[in-house]
This record gives structure tokens, C-alpha cells and sequence, in this order.
């Protein structure tokens, strides 16, 4: 375990704190695209004074924007069922909660349910499932992922499917790596030892050391792209922090992939959980603007997510200065597009529509993106990598884009998001294309988006 946490080197970093002047010199280092080390990260996240905030989310937004742009990637998520071997404490899919509706979709309830997301105009899926392998088996997540790309909608279809299962063998991870899926997600919940022994009293991920070790395994068999997270609140959001850096430098290190994503869920109120009402290390809304935007410059290359656990209101500022991913017209219970007929795993703060938000965000300066391109060209693990550490990804990117968002307002959109969606395209290019071949090149891919053609990328 000390090769990748160790507790009292985390431990001996949580309570630096920098001047004016080291500040500065942090900040500017950072927006040299190259992260940061432990106790810069741990004077980032020990700043009080408004000033230095705001420095510190100005120059997460200067980041985000070098590498991302303008850019934010939608998906929906899919829950299978809610049956779960754990008894993790925060849990309402928790084994011990008795007063849960038990639900295990059928594998066509399953494209049932991406259907009713893919008429959202969703083109990505996060396909999740509770722990109990003997109830969902590796070969029924393959046959839904199986039935769900092959489910075609009139222009509608899901390009990519993601995964957050349990963890998994090497022997099982060479299986699910040739069923041509996106990320793998698994999220350690708290890297503080003693903290997950008590979250999480039984079931098989109350082995730390399993889940820790996941993303060897992983790799080993074969996964390329991996995603990474924390559940913020249950314990010191710095230690989480510097946990999260840890492992990803680990990895880093040791594979020359890190994380391809970074989630950053708070705990929510959820029923059946013996964590209903306030979490044991509350993480307030100034600290968790400060959790996003320092891990924007410390990770400065992976992409970041945040669901609808989040209110409106944290979800728009957090994509000023971090979060690169975002759900929308999500549900978190199995069968919850069609119908609610059971319990969802936590409470959502966000219900807005993916047209919503979708013409929020070309309103205020955002391309909304639906791209998948780089999984099925191959821009994976170690081939992914250096585009995004040298920021050079927006080059296949912007152009991506702004040909799925076209995909998206000609298919999905009400008329006045289809208005603000395009205006958003022209404005987009005219700003930020001044190669006029690739500029001719984007005008001319949506000429033939806008004809009816679909599904061109670079």
C-alpha cells in the first residue's frame, strides 16, 4: 500500500500553508501546464483570504481553458440494478438496507433504458451496477453492452460506453477490454485506511488494498482508459486531495498513463444509509470550488466530472475554472427513464434537462460536445496521454465538437436551443479558428452535418 498512500507522508504535508509571494510563484508554475508538487498542492488548499482564492480559480480557469477550451463533454448515466453485496455506510444500495425496492433489469430493460437516453440525444453512457457480481455477471453487462451499441435510433445511437463495476481480476479486465468500452471507472471513496475500514464494514470492498490495487490489475489486463475519485466528506478533503494526486503520479509513473478522468462526487442524503443527514467531514461549498480548481492545476491533464449530485448553481461556476464532464437528465435507479419503480441511489440536485443545459451552456460561451472520436481512432491510455499533458488535444477536439454539438441541434433540440446552439457554433469558430484551411475545413464538415450526414470526425 506505501507504494502508492502513504498515510504519514500525506499526513506530514496537510497543514502547509504558503505566503503571498510562494502563492504567486505556485500559481505561476501551474499554468506551466506540467501539475504540481504535494506541498504546493497542500498551500493551494490551505488558502483563506478571498484574494488568493480568486487567484487560485482564475488561474485553474486559464488551465482548463489551454487544455479544454471551450469544451464540455455530456453523458447520461445507466443504472442496472441496485443490488449490492457491500454495506458501505453512506450507501442507500447498502446489502443491510432492508426498506430498498431491489431492482435487476433484464438485459432488454437495459436497451430499454439507453434508448429512452439515446432520445435524449446522448451519444456516451456511464453503464453502473452494485457490487454483486453473482447477480450481475460479467456476462450480462456484455450482452447489454453488446445490445446497446447495436440499438440504432433514426440518427440516434450511444458511440461509447463507460463502466464503474466493481473490481475486477486481470483475467476478468482482458475480457471487458475487448468488449471496445470507453473508461473503466472504480472510486476509492476514501484513501484514509482507517476511515474506509469503518465505511465500509463488510462485503468484498471492505478489502482497501483490493480496491487500491485495481488499476494494476486493470492495465495489466488491459484497460487503456481509467477513471479515479473520491467521495468528499468522508474524511479531511485535503487528505483526499493529495491521495487522489498520489495515486495519479503513481500511476503516472509506473504505466506513463495517469487517470482519464477525475470524479468528484460530495455526499448526498440517500435513503437506507446510516450517513442520511450531515457527512462526518462536511465539505462546504468554498472548499469544494477550491478542491476542483486545485485539482484542475495538479492534474492539470485529465478530465474532470461532476454529476447532478451538485446544484445548478456549483455546476456553473465549477466549469468556469474545472470540470471538463457533466451529466444530464440523469436518473440513478435501475429502470428510472421509463419509470420510477425503485430506489434511487441518491438524492439529485440538479434536474434540468440535457436541452436545458444545453442552451445554458451556448449562452454563455460553452460548445457542448458529444465527441467520442479519439476511442475509436485509437487516442487511448499511453497514446491519449501526450496530447493531453502538452495541451495539443484541442487540435482533434474543437473540431469534434462542434460536429457532434451540430449532430445534437439538428436531431434533439427545441427551436430556441437550436438558435443559441448555432450562433454559439458560429461565434466559436470565428474566435478561435484562425487557420482558415482547418476554418474551411469545420464550415465544411457542418455543411454536410446540417445536408443529414452524421458521424464525422477527425
Amino acid at each position: 500500500m506505501n507504494d502508492i498512500i502513504n498515510v504519514e507522508k500525506i499526513n506530514s504535508y496537510l497543514d502547509i500553508k504558503g505566503d503571498k509571494k510562494k502563492i504567486e510563484a505556485i500559481l505561476d508554475k501551474a499554468l506551466e501546464l506540467k501539475g504540481l508538487e504535494n506541498d504546493e498542492v497542500a498551500a493551494l488548499l490551505n488558502l483563506e483570504d478571498e484574494n488568493s482564492i480568486q487567484k487560485l480559480f482564475n488561474a485553474a480557469k486559464t488551465v482548463k481553458e489551454k487544455i479544454y477550451g471551450k469544451r464540455i463533454v455530456f453523458f447520461a448515466p445507466l443504472y442496472v440494478s441496485n443490488h449490492c453485496c457491500n454495506n458501505c455506510l453512506y450507501c442507500g444500495f447498502r446489502h443491510e438496507n432492508k426498506e430498498l425496492k431491489r431492482r435487476i433489469l433484464s438485459v432488454e430493460e437495459a436497451v430499454k433504458e439507453a434508448e429512452k437516453i439515446i432520445q435524449m440525444g446522448h451519444k456516451r453512457i456511464l453503464l453502473v451496477a452494485g457490487e454483486d457480481l453473482k447477480m450481475t455477471s460479467l456476462d450480462y453487462t456484455r450482452r447489454i453492452v453488446e445490445g446497446i451499441y447495436a440499438d440504432k435510433i433514426e440518427n440516434g445511437e450511444i458511440r461509447r460506453l463507460n463502466l464503474n463495476l466493481a473490481p475486477l481480476s486481470v483475467a476478468q479486465f482482458k475480457e471487458v477490454s475487448s468488449w471496445g468500452i470507453g473508461t473503466f471507472q472504480v472510486f476509492q471513496e476514501t484513501y484514509h485506511p482507517e476511515v474506509y475500514k469503518k465505511m465500509h464494514p463488510s462485503g468484498p470492498k471492505s478489502n482497501y488494498n483490493n480496491r487500491l490495487e485495481v488499476w494494476d490489475r486493470a492495465i495489466e489486463g488491459g484497460i487503456k482508459d481509467f477513471g479515479v475519485g473520491a467521495l468528499f466528506g468522508l474524511y479531511d478533503y485535503r487528505f483526499e486531495v493529495l491521495a487522489l494526486i498520489e495515486h495519479s503520479k503513481y500511476l503516472l509513473n509506473k504505466y506513463g498513463v495517469g487517470p482519464h478522468t477525475i470524479s468528484v462526487p460530495r455526499i448526498e442524503p440517500a435513503e437506507g444509509s446510516d450517513l442520511s443527514q450531515r457527512p462526518p467531514y462536511e465539505v462546504l461549498d468554498k472548499q469544494f470550488k477550491k478542491i476542483i480548481a486545485v485539482l484542475r492545476l495538479a492534474v492539470p491533464y485529465t478530465g474532470m466530472i461532476l454529476t447532478t449530485r451538485e446544484n445548478p448553481d456549483m455546476r456553473r461556476a465549477a466549469l468556469e475554472f474545472g470540470i471538463t464532464q457533466v451529466s444530464a437528465g440523469s436518473r440513478t435507479n435501475p429502470g428510472g427513464y421509463s419509470e420510477e419503480t425503485s430506489t434511487a441511489q441518491f438524492v439529485m440536485a440538479d434536474d434540468r434537462s440535457l436541452d436545458t443545459m444545453v442552451r445554458e451552456l451556448s449562452q454563455t460561451g460553452f460548445i457542448p460536445s458529444f465527441c467520442t472520436s479519439c476511442y475509436r481512432l485509437g487516442r487511448v491510455g499511453v497514446d491519449f496521454m501526450p496530447f493531453a499533458r502538452e495541451g495539443s488535444i484541442h487540435k482533434f477536439c474543437d473540431p469534434n465538437a462542434i460536429s457532434t454539438f451540430a449532430e445534437y441541434l439538428n436531431d434533439y433540440a427545441s427551436p430556441e436551443t437550436k438558435a443559441a446552439g448555432f450562433a454559439a457554433i458560429k461565434k466559436h469558430i470565428e474566435e478561435n479558428f484562425t487557420n482558415e484551411n482547418l476554418k474551411a475545413q469545420v464550415n465544411s464538415t457542418l455543411e454536410r452535418i446540417n445536408s443529414g450526414e452524421r458521424d464525422i470526425y477527425v
